[in-house]
């Protein structure tokens, strides 16, 4: 009589990520506080580069101010790139994270 073969059980672990998907996080660009640019000047900046109102402008410049920094813009990483190196053209200190 033949022997009959019979497959070994194995565990086998399922690839990573194929449950657990990452969510995109937006890219954060912060801008610092720094003792050169006059306040007036950073709300010009701010209203120019990304069109906020004077008033949203304002805002995020005393917040930087009084905090030493803001969150101006979030989106791709594309664009956090962009908006920094636009930041930096004005003389402003900017910086970009994941959030």
């Amino acid at each position: 009589m033949p022997a009959t073969l019979t497959p070994a059980e194995v565990e086998v672990e399922a690839p990573r990520g194929a449950e657990e998907r990452e969510v995109d996080r937006p890219w954060i660009v912060v801008v610092w506080n720094d003792p050169i640019n006059l306040m007036s000047y950073v709300t010009l900046v701010l209203q120019k580069l990304f069109g906020y109102d004077k008033a949203k402008a304002t805002r995020l410049m005393l917040q930087v101010h009084h905090e030493g920094k803001a969150a101006v813009s979030s989106g791709t990483r594309e664009k956090a790139e962009y908006d920094v190196a636009r930041l930096h053209a004005h003389g402003l200190w900017a910086t970009m994270r994941q959030d």
